[in-house]
């Protein structure tokens, strides 16, 4: 039993990784493109999709669904702006999980990462969907047929446009980091530019009694909606999923994480009071495209509509570029450690970019976008999030606790105030999502613990090289 538990929480030693063998990625971004991945991988997600799921539970307390993921969100953010500066490595809150926790939790939390960014660049993927048909439709009078362009459950029979965005992303992603990068500042610079003309025309159509009846599913209402939103800050995470390929990742990492919270928390927030202030509550329930029907109502016009329309295709498509990206470098650090597949690792000489795990990657991502619904590929995405979220909090009290001489050129203030706070406001939200939702998370967290016994613990690099001691958790 003594030897077992040795095995299962074995842990690599922070700061390094685990093989001398590791492939070289190119360090090629700074603190701006940094951010931009972290803004680019969040503003989009939420703001263009997330409002027909969420209002139909929280009402116009929608407004403050949003100010307590933030809350929770920004608390995270500065446990992830510590583990990021300490540990600046590709694998997020997976590579934290095994210097602290060990490589059996390390191994869990990567099966919530592959919710978190997987499913989530599915989820993005079908919003992408609703969009393109809203513009297609303004423009030209015509719409992709639904059996083409939704998910079985809803209607359809395949969603053709999310799996041609998702091969689209990986095509990029395979040409190389530098290409990606600059693409996707590009286009988060569009998003931010849309969303301020929505606040700027969506004021317009103000009406106060669209607040009234403010909650009507009570407080209950309020953090369900957290919970459904949540994914939607998972832009926090990508900044730290790109550890061998930031310049000087203990100071721009960090950096980026806090500018990524600052620019996505004043935009969720604004829209979301716009956003209520011009439609009534009942109108979001089932609506697609959102934000473009509200311009169009506010307006009585197509163009602004038309306008969104267009730049959500191209905001959602630097969401879905960014969550792929940050998976793909998931499975490069997992792969690494030799917790999956040699494959994910294997860095090709001219791109300097894993092409074969981001082929198989894009694969998998394109097949849960094309056949399930947004609202199940949500829910899991948060609850991803959330456990991700947890273990990073988790992970800053042990690396304190047990080295407390290591340094970290960003710590967290109020220590251990944060990083408890944080750990139960994510436990507070993942209690009212939907049982469901718990069920399939459980059997997804089983399936990991059955790789786990079958694959990984026989592969890990740890096997061959000595290990330190697991570490108790205070």
């Amino acid at each position: 039993m003594s030897s077992l538990r040795h095995v299962l929480f074995r842990r690599t030693t922070p700061g390094t990784q685990q093989s001398t063998e590791q492939p070289a990625l190119t360090r090629s971004m700074g603190t701006f493109q940094l951010s931009m991945l972290g803004i680019g991988a969040t503003v989009g997600t939420g703001i263009f999709i997330v409002f027909s799921q969420a209002v139909p539970v929280a009402g116009p307390a929608v407004i403050w669904s949003f100010v307590i993921a933030a809350v929770v969100a920004g608390l995270t953010a500065l446990c992830y702006a510590e583990m990021a500066s300490a540990i600046p490595a590709s694998g997020s809150s997976y590579s934290y999980a095994y210097a602290t926790l060990g490589e059996f939790p390390a191994l869990a939390v990567g099966a919530c990462l592959l919710l978190e960014y997987g499913v989530s660049g599915a989820a993005v993927a079908v919003g992408w969907s609703e969009y393109l048909n809203q513009a297609l439709e303004n423009l030209f009078g015509v719409r992709i047929p639904e059996a083409l362009s939704s998910a079985p459950e809803a209607g359809g029979v395949v969603n053709l446009p999310a799996i041609a965005l998702v091969a689209m992303c990986t095509l990029l992603l395979v040409r190389g980091v530098r290409e990606s990068a600059k693409a996707n500042a590009a286009m988060v610079m569009i998003k931010l530019a849309v969303l301020v003309m929505f606040i700027v025309v969506g004021v317009t159509g103000w009406n106060q009694d669209h607040f009234s009846n403010f909650a009507p599913m009570g407080i209950a209402g309020i953090t369900g909606a957290a919970g459904i939103i949540f994914f939607s800050y998972i832009g926090l995470d990508a900044v730290s999923t790109a550890g061998n390929e930031a310049k000087n990742p203990s100071r721009t990492m960090p950096l980026a994480i806090i500018i990524t919270l600052g620019v996505v928390t004043a935009l969720y927030i604004a829209v979301a009071v716009v956003a209520i202030g011009a439609q009534e509550t009942q109108a979001f329930e089932g609506q697609e495209a959102g934000l473009a029907a509200i311009l169009q109502t506010v307006t009585n016009a197509s163009w602004p509509g038309t306008v969104l329309a267009l730049a959500a295709i191209v905001s959602i498509f630097s969401v879905t570029l960014v969550v792929l990206y940050g998976q793909t470098r998931i499975f490069f650090a997992m792969s690494t450690d030799g917790l999956v597949p040699p494959v994910f690792s294997r860095v090709n000489a001219r791109t300097r970019t894993p092409i074969a795990g981001t082929f198989i990657t894009g694969s998998a991502v394109a097949v849960l976008a094309g056949l399930l619904p947004i609202s199940f590929l949500a829910e899991m995405t948060s609850i991803g999030t959330l456990v991700a979220f947890i273990v990073v909090a988790l992970a800053v009290i042990i690396r304190r606790a047990q080295n407390p001489n290591q340094p970290a050129p960003f710590k967290v203030p109020l220590y251990p105030v944060v990083p408890i706070l944080s750990i139960i406001g994510c436990l507070w939200i993942i209690k009212d999502l939907r049982p469901v939702t718990l069920i399939a998370f459980i059997a997804w967290l089983l399936l990991a613990t059955a790789f786990y016994f079958t694959y990984s613990i026989r592969h890990s690099r740890l096997r061959q090289a000595p290990a330190k001691e697991p570490l108790p958790v205070p």
